[in-house]
């Protein structure tokens, strides 16, 4: 009989984002079973797979699994959200076809992203992010041999196809709350002012509140208050539309108000 465990989605630490690893609770890591480098499969409104690194110990009986923002995205959560995790074999991967989220020319890139990616577990519709040169670049899985989840290693075979399709693209976080640093406080409260009302309006309805309309974020520029907006973005699967003074103001008259009504339409 297979053992799984219900577990409380968290924020990964710095070091582990972009890796494809989460960390368990440790004892419930303990009572299914896991050692570090077993593959587990992670079920949230998607299935995905990752590697099981050692729990901290601050997290112990906490019921946490920490994941990146890639992850998450591949298991359909966001933080705070329910998972179901359990402990799976992974066979080698053989063959695996990726294909770039936006257009990129990489010259030899077949031949190097084995030893970028050894090591990830991956199936079809996962995403995968690497760095290259500074750059975060970030390919989706469109194939693999064998079936089921594998385990990418240097003798793996990968092609790089073309470009995902823009609808599949669009639902990329190009930000995660990884990205962000030093902003514990104003993340949470940002969160806890937009998060909840898109994931749970039903909870406002119930109490006979009104949900925030908005929020006004200030601060001396470089701070986060763009970056931050973009996270909350990403990680709700909400449009991002930035807009800057000079972009919308004109010397015509009527032309700043078209402005406003333009990118209001397209929101």
């Amino acid at each position: 009989m297979t053992m799984d465990a219900k577990l409380k989605v968290a924020e990964a630490r710095p070091a582990d984002v972009g890796r494809g690893v989460i960390r368990l609770d440790p004892a419930k890591a303990e009572s299914l079973g896991l050692i570090p480098g077993d593959t587990v499969e992670i079920a949230g409104s998607r299935r995905t797979f990752a590697l099981s690194l050692q729990g901290y110990t601050e997290d112990r009986n906490s019921g946490t699994i920490r994941m990146d923002g890639i992850i998450r995205r591949n298991a359909g959560v966001v933080l705070d959200d329910k998972v179901t995790v359990r402990k799976v074999a992974a066979k080698t991967a053989k063959k695996v076809q990726l294909a770039p989220t936006e257009a990129i020319r990489i010259t030899g890139g077949e031949e190097y992203l084995p030893h970028i990616l050894e090591g990830r577990v991956v199936v079809k519709g996962d995403l995968v992010e690497i760095n290259i040169m500074g750059r975060k670049l970030t390919f989706g899985v469109v194939s693999h041999a064998p079936a089921g989840p594998v385990i990418i290693t240097t003798s793996t075979e990968i092609r790089i196809g073309k470009q995902y399709r823009p609808e599949e693209a669009a639902a990329i976080p190009t930000v995660t709350y990884e990205d962000i640093g030093g902003l514990g406080d104003e993340v949470r409260k940002v969160r806890e002012m937009i998060e909840l009302p898109l994931r749970h309006p039903e909870l406002f309805d119930k109490l006979g509140i009104d949900a925030p309309r908005g929020v006004l974020l200030h601060g001396p520029p470089g701070t986060g208050k763009t970056l931050l907006a973009k996270a909350v973005a990403g990680e709700t699967n909400a449009s991002f539309f930035s807009l800057s003074g000079p972009e919308i103001m004109s010397k015509y008259y009527g032309q700043s108000e078209e402005n406003l009504r333009d990118i209001f339409n397209q929101a």
